[in-house]
């Protein structure tokens, strides 16, 4: 059977702890969309760990873990996060990387600096990863996919090509110091090197993996709002944050796909620029980025703190649906322990109107939430494995998130190692 991981909103809702605790009795788990600029925060019996490019399952020894053709591969990231790992008493993880995988060139986050740079004021708020150059360039097909490292006449045929076309931008737009070719193609070596031995044609290995009948998890990064289609445009990634793209970033047919397991948080968080309709500032937000996550809600790739605010009903609801969730992780819920009463936003207020429908982006800088104040619980409920264990203000409040955003929140994480769950 294959499941998808995936993200209701901006991103940090706990995907990577999930995804662990799931690939326990998964055989193969595929990344299928994004690069290096997101990280998934875990913690398991080797330590704490903050993966960006290995998918989360790796840290067991009876999984194969995938970068699939979708994946923006940072090629010396990947080997010095499986370094990492290896270096902390992890087993050397089984992987293997797509052949119709593209790399992101030490250009691309050149580009990226320069960009977010020359943009000032205006700029995306970019994790300066490379990845918009990236896709950008995949879709105007002057990408170098891992297949064409093996290809020498075409390599440095396109070596010329692309170092012309990218030092007129360097030139004139940038006014930084131009590509060399030669320093280009060797680059490229290298990463041949390194790379040669994983690589496999991923989307045939999945499906003979399928008809064996093997489990498999699409792990994916960010989340729906952060969707350049569905999402807070032009505040987004630029690869497709739904399970549904899971189906091409992995290459497998779509109707494979039975599970799609959706996480949110119990309150909200966004890393970069965008609208953040239920925002909170100030010692309240202090409050809760200082208590929530495992040590703080802090970016697991930038170290940035993260915005903070209530559980928005009105985003996750869309988040969900546009997923298509067939189950909900609701996650970090034993953060909210320290409240006597909840705000949760139920409604968005635009001109004079109020919606439960999450709308586009030009009318969502005007939204005002709308809450409902739920009562706390005012205790810890971290150890408690049992739903019917919860506060009963505490399983109301799960009951209410859940009737409003109408699809079924199976899983219950009250704490930030693997077996912090609590199945209903």
């Amino acid at each position: 059977m294959v499941k998808a991981v995936v993200g209701a909103n901006w991103g940090d809702e706990g995907k990577g702890k999930i995804t662990d605790m799931l690939a326990r009795e998964a055989d193969i788990i595929v990344r299928f969309q994004g690069g290096a600029n997101a990280g998934h925060t875990i913690v398991n019996d080797y330590g704490k760990f903050a993966l960006h490019t290995l998918p989360s399952g790796c840290f067991y020894d009876h999984t194969t873990s995938i970068i699939g053709n979708g994946v923006a591969l940072n090629i010396p990231i990947l080997f010095q996060e499986i370094q990492d790992i290896v270096d902390r008493g992890v087993p050397m993880p089984k992987i293997l990387v797509s052949d119709r995988a593209q790399m992101v060139m030490p250009y691309h986050i050149l580009f990226d600096q320069y960009e977010e740079e020359r943009l000032g004021g205006k700029s995306f708020g970019s994790t300066k990863s490379g990845i918009a150059p990236f896709y950008s360039d995949k879709y105007a097909k002057i990408g170098f996919q891992v297949s064409e490292l093996f290809d020498e006449d075409l390599l440095k045929e396109k070596v010329e090509r692309i170092c012309e076309t990218k030092n007129v931008l360097l030139e004139h737009l940038y006014h930084k110091p131009l590509l060399d070719p030669q320093e280009l193609l060797e680059t490229l070596h290298r990463y041949r090197e390194m790379v040669e031995p994983y690589v496999c044609d991923v989307s045939s290995y999945l499906w003979n993996a399928i008809r064996d009948g093997k489990d498999i998890l699409l792990e994916g990064q960010l989340g729906t709002l952060k969707d350049p289609d569905h999402g807070i445009y032009p505040m987004v990634t630029s690869s497709s944050t739904l399970a549904a793209y899971g189906a091409i970033g992995a290459g497998i047919p779509p109707y494979e796909i039975q599970k799609v397991i959706t996480v949110c948080k119990a309150y909200s968080s966004a890393v970069g620029a965008g609208a953040f309709v239920s925002e909170i500032f100030g010692d309240e937000a202090d409050e809760l980025r200082k208590r929530g996550g495992d040590g703080g809600e802090y970016g697991a790739t930038t170290g940035r703190p993260r915005r903070m605010g209530w559980f928005d009903c009105v985003a996750s609801k869309y988040g969900c649906r546009l997923q298509g969730a067939t189950d909900v992780a609701f996650t970090v819920l034993d953060v909210l322990g320290y409240l006597d009463e909840i705000p949760v936003c139920v409604g968005y207020e635009i001109d004079g109107e109020v919606t439960t429908e999450f709308p586009v982006t030009s009318k969502l800088e005007k939204a005002k939430p709308v809450y409902r104040i739920l009562p706390g619980w005012k205790e810890d409920i971290r150890g408690i494995r049992s739903y019917e264990d919860l506060p009963e203000n505490c399983r109301h409040y799960v009951e209410f998130v859940e009737e409003q955003i109408g699809f079924p929140i199976t899983m219950v994480s009250n704490g930030p190692g693997r077996n912090d769950i609590i199945y209903r």
